[in-house]
């Protein structure tokens, strides 16, 4: 008597658009740590409140980007969620940049006004997030088909003659 081994496949994982959505869920979220990364840092010295936010939200995208590269369907929604927050902040904060740029305020140790550059490429960087990771999630990662696995003929089965 032989134990029947049970094969987890995951059919969604195999297709191509979703292999295209993962990665570019992934480019997505790493480009935001990048140019969140250059507004914390080149901004540090000015921003107010900002700060511990902003490092949350990098941790947070990072470990988001963990779990999607393991093909983690369920973090796909918080993403887009924290995006919309993200873009709120964003679109916020471009005013505050450019205002900064003129005289009389304290300079950041990149400029002002590049800095509102970046700020406000962070809009549609989160706008595509939103809408790519909620393709991902309707693309079913999580589904599991078990197939057992086929050893073809039994040994004691007998032999045709």
């Amino acid at each position: 008597m032989e134990d029947n081994e049970i094969i987890i496949e995951h059919p969604n994982r195999d297709k191509a658009a979703s292999k295209a959505t993962k990665a570019t869920v992934l480019l997505l979220l790493l480009v935001s740590v990048a140019l969140m990364l250059i507004v914390t840092i080149g901004g540090w010295d000015v921003l107010q409140g900002a700060k511990a936010v902003q490092i949350a939200y990098i941790l947070i995208y990072l470990i988001m980007a963990f779990y999607v590269s393991r093909w983690n369907r369920g973090v796909l929604p918080v993403a887009a969620a924290l995006a919309i927050l993200l873009v709120i902040f964003a679109a916020v904060a471009v005013p505050g940049w450019l205002d900064r740029d003129q005289t009389g305020f304290a300079q950041p140790s990149i400029d002002a006004g590049v800095l509102a550059m970046v700020t406000a490429l962070i809009i549609p960087v989160q706008i595509l997030l939103i809408g790519f990771a909620m393709r991902g999630f309707n693309q079913a990662w999580n589904v599991e088909i078990e197939r057992a696995v086929d050893h073809g003929p039994s040994h004691s089965a007998p032999q045709p003659a």
